[in-house]
């Protein structure tokens, strides 16, 4: 065998000495490199979809996370051959919480309507009243006191019975159908034409509303009613009233009193009473007894059954 001297020196040609080591040293030096590389393969992992798994979430880990890009759904497509604009990056929208409702203010409770109140109106002076001077002319002694009643200038008081006669036969003429006689149709266009209207003639059937419309006229226009009492046979002139409740006020005021003037005072009759006294206060019962219904007849054909006014008309 060769000394070390020789294996590691220069001269390394010889062929004696190169020959015996080249024989000896290959088979040894590949198996231990087979060995070699047997070990070191069975040692590796292994590569394939797993490692590529693994450095795709090693990436994914490492790499920045960056915000995704707004959706477009719902958004118009650009049309071909045009470059769409890049959308703009939309805004948190905030959604305000709604307003809690406004609190009423609380209303003062209504006042409590009034209560009616006594009422009492009367066009009556001394010296307004004049009796009938014949049985005949009750109309025309009824348009005296009527003119009297409105008449408050201090003028000449109208009272003469040759002037109540001049009176009945006016009311006569422009009366129809009443024997001869002056009926309330012919009362109403007197006191027009002598300028204390414009009057009419109603007929109200219920007697409560026969009432308040009277009382109604009187307290608007400042002037008296006449009533056809007897069933149309006589005539009587409603100078004023009381009642519960201003008729102004309270349309649904109550006549309680019914101040009247009968010209045939102080004789009366024997089948409906007696005459009141010249301003007298009398009940609505007290009234009733001669104030009643008029039924269609002859002048009075064209008006329903109902209690007859001579109604002093507003706004004249």
């Amino acid at each position: 065998m060769p000394s070390r001297r020789h294996v590691t020196g220069v001269r390394c040609s010889a062929p004696r000495y190169t020959k015996p080591i080249m024989n000896g040293a290959r088979p040894r030096l590949l198996a231990w490199l087979v060995v070699l590389a047997t070990f070191l393969g069975a040692c590796a992992p292994a590569v394939g979809l797993d490692e590529t798994d693994t450095q795709q979430a090693a990436s994914q880990q490492a790499a920045p996370v960056e915000p995704a890009p707004p959706s477009t759904a719902g958004a118009d497509l650009a049309p071909q051959g045009t470059t769409a604009a890049a959308p703009l990056s939309a805004a948190p929208v905030t959604t305000p919480a709604p307003a809690p409702p406004p609190v009423p203010a609380a209303q003062p409770a209504p006042a409590p309507a009034p209560e009616p109140q006594p009422y009492a109106f009367n066009l009556y002076q001394e010296g307004d009243f004049v009796p009938q001077y014949t049985f005949d002319w009750c109309v025309a002694a009824s348009i005296q006191m009527a003119h009297n009643l409105i008449d408050d200038t201090g003028g000449a008081t109208w009272a003469d019975s040759a002037q109540q006669g001049e009176l009945w036969e006016m009311a006569r003429a422009r009366s129809s159908n009443s024997f001869n006689g002056a009926n309330p149709l012919g009362w109403a266009q007197v006191l027009t034409e002598t300028g204390m209207g414009p009057y009419r003639v109603v007929s109200v059937p219920d007697y409560g509303v026969a009432l308040q419309t009277a009382a109604q006229a009187i307290a608007e226009t400042g002037r008296p009613v006449g009533l056809v009492m007897w069933s149309g046979r006589h005539a009587w002139v409603m100078s004023g009233f009381e009642s519960v409740g201003d008729p102004a006020q309270l349309p649904a005021f109550t006549v309680t009193g019914v101040r009247v003037l009968d010209p045939l005072y102080p004789h009366g009759s024997g089948q409906w009473g007696p005459s009141p006294a010249p301003n007298s206060l009398l009940t609505p019962e007290e009234l009733a007894t001669q104030f009643v219904v008029r039924e269609p007849r002859r002048w009075s054909s064209e008006l329903p059954a109902g209690y007859l006014l001579v109604l002093p008309v507003a706004g004249a």
